[in-house]
C-alpha cells in the first residue's frame, strides 16, 4: 500500500503475499503481474468447464484471466490473511499455495531494494521481475531471476528473518 499518493508502494512482502495466497486459490498458473498506479493487473492461465465424478469427466480447456487488484481489494486480502494467521503472526507452512511461498519470498526481496514500481512474469516455477528505480541519476530498470530452487532455498531461510515477538512489558508497580 502507498503511504501517501505518489510515493514507492510499501511491504511488497504482505501485498504479493496475499495476491498469491488469492491466485493458489483460483488455481491459476503462468502468472504475469503489473503494478499499475491503483494496484496489480495480473494475468495468468486458469482451467474452465472441468467436471468430476463421473467416467466421462471432462478435463477442461485453459483460459487466460485477466485480474485487477485495487489498493482497496489488497487491503482486503491483506486483513484476511491476518485474520488467518491469528495474532501469532505466522501461517501453518502446509497451508499456503506455491504462489504464496513464491511472492511473499520476492516480496521480501523487492522490499529491500525499494523500487518505484514492478513487473513480474511466472513461468514453470521460475520468475523474472523488473524493478523500476528512480534517483538523482535517472530512472533505471532492474532484473532480477529467481529459479524454482531460489525459491524453495528462500522460503527454507525465511523462518531465520522473521522478528522474534516482543514480550509484553512489565506493568507499573512489578518487579521483573
Amino acid at each position: 500500500m502507498r503511504i501517501y499518493e505518489g510515493s514507492p508502494r510499501q511491504d511488497f512482502e504482505e501485498v504479493l503475499r496475499s495476491i498469491g495466497a488469492f491466485l493458489d486459490q483460483r488455481s491459476m498458473r503462468d502468472i504475469l503481474l503489473v503494478e499499475a498506479p491503483d494496484g496489480f493487473i495480473v494475468q495468468g492461465l486458469v482451467v474452465v468447464g472441468a467436471t468430476t465424478g463421473t467416467w466421462s469427466e471432462s478435463i477442461g480447456q485453459i483460459e487466460k484471466e485477466t485480474l485487477t487488484f485495487l489498493d482497496e481489494d489488497i487491503a482486503r486480502f491483506m486483513d484476511e490473511a491476518v485474520a488467518r494467521r491469528g495474532a501469532g503472526g505466522v501461517e501453518d507452512e502446509a497451508r499456503q499455495g506455491t504462489y504464496q511461498r513464491a511472492l511473499r519470498v520476492i516480496g521480501r526481496y523487492i522490499d529491500e531494494q525499494k523500487p518505484r514500481d514492478i513487473f513480474l512474469f511466472e513461468q514453470e516455477g521460475a520468475f523474472v521481475v523488473r524493478l523500476h528505480h528512480t534517483g538523482q541519476a535517472g530512472a533505471r530498470h532492474v532484473l532480477a531471476e529467481f529459479l524454482k530452487e531460489d525459491i524453495d532455498g528462500l522460503v527454507a531461510q525465511a523462518p531465520t528473518l522473521r522478528k522474534p515477538p516482543t514480550p509484553p512489558a512489565p506493568a507499573a508497580g512489578t518487579k521483573s
